[in-house]
């Protein structure tokens, strides 16, 4: 038997797009500082070595540039990952992105494919303050078109990146910056995993807590302090934003009846808030308590460590939410 191999998230998702280049010749990498320098968290770290800068193509500053690159080599039959340094900047390449990838297959009646990936970092707690630090997958979960993809860790990550650069639709695939450098077994080979697809991470019956990202670690911490009380949590990552499991979440509801909902964005229109929705409507008889969200409050970021550290949803802030709906 082949030893476990354990991969940190940046190291898997390197991985994921080194095995896809390889085998499609079609795909390749745009975005500021990929090349020699590996990009601003050292995610594609010598790449350029093996593909040369044909197909590791170092970008001027410009998201708008970037995302069109993107969106004019899907179009032409390439499979293109481009990179956006850090989420908070999706806002400048947003015409390309929400107007041009997510549309143009509607518009030109199934004729036309947007194959491209658009990978950013993410998240607060690195002390990225306001203009780096957040997580806006509510904003492209909106526009009909996108896929939205959120990791939680290296297994996931690699697999689900593999399955977003092999469709034919332009995904959004989210990188959380605190959890590049969190390790997990990766298989060495080839592997997929469905967009849309939930994982339960965690079973229980007493409540069910759903998250994402980086959130998933809280809630766990948080499920594991709870089952000290005799609270049995069940924990579901959704994994995939757009499309989004509904019918785990649903199941889950209906076997605890109680339901928090963990995301580290800013509360008002948050994608929490259509998770509630989802379920009020589809399982309202089954709940026997309100629906809770733990969230970030409608604020900016702070820079300092400790107001940050407070502005983040907590294991001990999900902890009190699901406790509260037990009392």
């Amino acid at each position: 038997m082949a030893a476990q191999r354990n991969l940190t998230m940046a190291e898997a998702i390197r991985e994921a797009m080194s095995q896809e280049m390889r085998r499609d010749p079609k795909v390749f990498l745009a975005g500021e500082d990929i090349g020699i320098i590996g990009g601003a968290f050292g995610v594609t770290g010598k790449m350029i070595e093996e593909f040369g800068s044909e197909r590791m193509l170092n970008t001027p500053i410009s998201e708008t540039a970037i995302a069109g690159i993107g969106v004019g080599a899907a179009a032409a039959g390439y499979r293109p990952i481009v990179e956006i340094m850090f989420a908070d900047f999706l806002g400048i390449a947003m015409d390309e992105i929400a107007n041009q990838a997510a549309k143009m297959r509607y518009m030109f009646g199934g004729k036309a494919k947007v194959p491209m990936v658009v990978r950013t970092a993410c998240g607060a707690g690195v002390s990225g303050a306001g203009h780096h630090s957040q997580t806006l997958e509510a904003w492209v979960a909106h526009i009909p078109g996108l896929k939205v993809v959120y990791p939680s860790n290296a297994y996931d990550a690699k697999g689900l990146l593999i399955s977003s650069i092999r469709d034919d639709n332009p995904v959004i695939f989210f990188e959380h910056k605190v959890i590049y450098s969190m390790s997990a077994a990766v298989p060495e080979e080839e592997y997929s995993i469905p967009l849309g697809k939930a994982k339960i991470i965690r079973e229980g019956n007493n409540a069910t807590i759903v998250a994402w990202g980086l959130m998933v670690h809280k809630a766990l911490k948080a499920a594991d302090d709870l089952e000290k009380d005799g609270i049995k949590t069940e924990v579901i990552d959704i994994r995939s934003i757009v499309p989004l499991d509904k019918e785990t979440i649903i199941n889950s509801v209906k076997k605890t009846g109680r339901l928090v909902i963990v995301q580290e964005a800013y509360r008002t229109a948050g994608f929490a808030g259509e998770i509630a929705a989802i379920v009020v409507e589809e399982a309202f008889d089954f709940l026997e308590s309100p629906i809770v969200r733990v969230t970030a409050p409608n604020t900016t970021i702070p820079l300092s460590p400790v107001l940050e550290s407070e502005f983040m949803p907590s294991s001990e802030k999900i902890f009190d939410a699901v406790s509260g709906l037990l009392k």
